[in-house]
């Protein structure tokens, strides 16, 4: 059985660092999106996946452009229908990645827009795993490469299912098309790609700056805690600033400052890491606000920015531990 973040249960008044172990990502989608993160049908049978026929892309037909998509004509494909429209030449998406598109998603019928994430200027970044995300994108998008534009006409039974999506105007005859543009993707070898920044101060943690998806190294000086909060780049990312209400995709590695014993991390769940910067430890909230994704970050966060004297039964972190970690930004949502 896959181990579990030890960081998900958490005393009162601290909150947690969610979605780890076996948690799905959260999505940036709003609760009344009818975005492909709110699926309302899974575990569909794996459908035949065909060529076409897909509306014509009127106009946006650069790849991260805003697209314009025709009605459908005649009756679409009761099979998936995918076409790559710009082949990228980035990572190959498998499945269980998650990927970070930006999107729009229209009916066939009647080329009604229900969703995009274009005007949001937020794309989204979610897990292709079975009840995450509707069928039709989890089957469609493995195999392809991020910088990837690609379309796909899904009918109800890898969408939203026969009782459809009321809000969003869908029925559950309707066959959905979408456009999406894949920007990145991220699995558990997955790791920052910042510039390196010297670590000059010896007093604080060394951390090893690998770039190959493996858990980077944590050397814990011979000195003193510090009693401030310390958030130092490794690797500098040229990514967005996160801010004090998003959400963070990430790996981590967390280490005891006493002893250096590693106490979580998500190269050994082998499960990336996603939550909102309102749900986590105040050391953990504070100490990434403001950096920039693409970044390794080093944290240290005293006991009154972490578990205090109540820590997680059963974390083998004891009361009143100062606590070490290193955290690649991958993407914000």
């Amino acid at each position: 059985m896959r181990r579990r973040s030890l960081l998900i249960a958490v005393p009162a008044g601290l909150a947690t660092l969610a979605a780890c172990g076996d948690d799905k990502a959260d999505s940036s989608e709003a609760s009344d999106s009818a975005s492909p993160s709110a699926p309302e049908t899974s575990a569909a049978p794996s459908p035949k996946i065909v060529d076409g026929p897909l509306p014509a892309i009127t106009a946006g037909t650069k790849f991260d452009e805003k697209p314009t998509v025709a009605k459908g004509s005649g009756d679409p494909s009761k099979d998936l229908a995918v076409k790559t429209v710009i082949a990228g030449n980035g990572q190959t998406i498998a499945e269980n990645d998650y990927i970070q598109a930006n999107y729009l998603g229209q009916i066939w019928a009647t080329a009604k827009v229900f969703d995009n994430s274009y005007d949001r200027k937020t794309p989204l970044v979610i897990q292709l795993a079975q009840g995450s995300i509707i069928d039709g994108w989890r089957y469609a998008l493995p195999g392809k490469k991020a910088g990837s534009r690609v379309q796909m006409a899904v009918p109800p039974t890898w969408g939203y299912g026969t009782q459809g999506n009321s809000q969003a105007g869908i029925k559950g005859t309707d066959t959905l098309v979408f456009v999406v543009d894949v920007q990145g993707t991220f699995n558990s070898k997955s790791s920052a790609k910042g510039t390196e920044v010297a670590q000059d101060n010896v007093d604080l943690p060394k951390v090893g700056t690998n770039t190959d998806g493996k858990a980077p190294s944590i050397e814990i000086p011979d000195a003193d805690a510090p009693t401030k909060l310390v958030a130092n780049y490794i690797l500098e990312g040229d990514g967005a600033e996160v801010g004090a209400e998003d959400s963070v995709l990430v790996q981590y590695k967390g280490v005891l400052w006493d002893d250096g014993k590693e106490f979580d991390a998500t190269y050994t769940n082998k499960q990336l890491a996603s939550f909102s910067l309102q749900q986590v430890v105040k050391g953990w909230a504070q100490g990434l606000t403001g950096k920039k994704v693409g970044s390794r970050v080093l944290i240290v966060i005293p006991p009154d920015l972490g578990y205090g004297d109540n820590p997680p039964q059963g974390s083998g972190i004891k009361k009143d531990s100062t606590l070490v970690f290193s955290v690649d930004i991958l993407a914000k949502m």
